[in-house]
């Protein structure tokens, strides 16, 4: 029987996807669910697996667009894969119990720098000796032994270190599906936007003394470790209620303010950048957004995503640090208005109460849509970020300061 392997649907918005990667060649014989492509949309790369065991047959070659629904390949049922063998039943004799102990002998090697060739191997298991036993059977070492491991061993230091290989050959691949809907974006972004970055600064280590403190139990009841990550974007979700703009969308002549934050957190994976979404992080734990994170960054990485978890989005992180960066101006990820970006966390001197202390620090960085969101705004923003990660119980206080709320002031 002839089975047809179809493109799946993406998502409703693609109709069209691109061949990436075939994982299997033409007529090799492939098992059931077996992962056998690559195909890539403009927002993600997803995989198609075999429907049945059988022999393949491909249709359509690596870089072709394919509309959805189209067949790429057909798998023949009649040819099914070859079982592995079963290990033959060992067969004891006495001969064959001499022979194992034999081998055992001769291959164990004592802890020496001996070095046995293959053919001095293969005799000495034929019959039956070990190294010692060779060690041992000579005589004595003479001048011809000694001047064969003095001129070894100027053999090896004289030899010419090889010259590495001088190329001008140019590598030329297309781009994908996912890469040029991304560098369009990109450039659409700073033609259609007035997009502006402010900065500031962040003492980190209030969080890092609370994440060391309290890292092995969070271990121990969640399952896992708890990242920088999660509370950067609980900051962000409680943040946008005291700046909705921050959180807002331009559509036409009219401005979306979703009550509601759905924060994208920007991961990079070898086919390019993808940004998954967590969403109503306003309403969820830092152990929730954590776990989120996680497992979402996972499929990206993995291509198990799907184009609903990389869709939507109300505001973007995204993490440079994790790269070295040291400062830069993150570009809004459309149709966004605001995007916040993470550094890498060095020790400065700052001072502290008129002291200077050395502390580990951040910069962080906003990029904007000046066109509705104002100067005040995005600055106060990202001082509300800076007040909460400093202090990290005022994202239980929807970022008020917890002494202030307890005297009712």
């Amino acid at each position: 029987m002839i089975v047809e392997v179809k493109v799946p649907s993406p998502g409703e918005s693609i109709a069209e996807v691109e061949i990436g990667t075939w994982l299997v060649e033409n007529g090799a014989v492939v098992e059931k669910d077996q992962e056998i492509a690559e195909v890539e949309s403009d927002k993600a790369t997803l995989t198609i697996v075999a429907l049945e065991a059988g022999k393949i047959e491909i249709k359509a070659a690596e870089g072709d667009s394919i509309p959805v629904g189209d067949v790429v390949c057909t798998i023949d049922t009649a040819v099914v894969p070859v079982a592995e063998k079963q290990s033959a039943p060992a067969v004891h004799s006495e001969k064959k119990e001499k022979r194992n102990f034999e081998e055992e002998a001769a291959v164990k090697l004592p802890e020496s720098n001996v070095k046995v060739t293959a053919v001095a191997k293969e005799m000495m298991r034929e019959n039956g000796l070990s190294v010692d036993d060779v060690l041992s059977g000579l005589k004595r070492l003479g001048k011809k032994e000694v001047e064969a491991v003095l001129n070894a061993e100027t053999s090896r230091k004289n030899q010419p270190v090889q010259q590495k290989k001088v190329s001008r050959e140019v590598d030329k691949k297309r781009m994908s599906s996912l890469r040029r809907k991304l560098s369009s974006r990109l450039v659409s972004v700073k033609n259609e936007t007035a997009m502006l970055t402010t900065f500031n600064e962040i003492d980190m280590s209030f969080l890092m003394d609370l994440r060391k403190a309290n890292q092995q139990k969070f271990i121990e009841t969640h399952g896992f470790k708890v990242g920088f990550m999660s509370f950067f974007t609980k900051a962000v979700a409680v943040a946008a209620t005291d700046f909705p703009m921050v959180n807002a969308q331009l559509n036409g002549d009219e401005i979306v303010s979703p009550q509601f934050v759905d924060v994208g957190i920007a991961v990079s994976t070898p086919k390019g950048l993808m940004v998954p979404v967590v969403r109503n992080a306003e309403s969820k734990t830092i152990a929730e957004i954590e776990l989120e994170i996680k497992t979402l960054a996972e499929k990206a990485r993995t291509k198990k995503i799907s184009v609903e978890e990389l869709t939507g989005g109300t505001f973007t992180i995204t993490n440079g640090g994790v790269f070295g960066s040291l400062l830069s101006t993150p570009i809004i990820n459309p149709p966004q208005s605001a995007i916040l970006g993470m550094h890498n966390i060095v020790e400065r001197p700052i001072a502290v109460n008129g002291q200077v202390v050395i502390r580990p620090m951040m910069y962080t960085a906003l990029s904007y849509d000046h066109r509705i969101i104002d100067g005040k705004d995005s600055v106060g923003f990202l001082v509300k970020i800076k007040e909460m990660i400093e202090n990290p119980e005022r994202m239980f206080t929807e970022g008020k300061d917890a002494g202030k709320l307890l005297l009712g002031i």
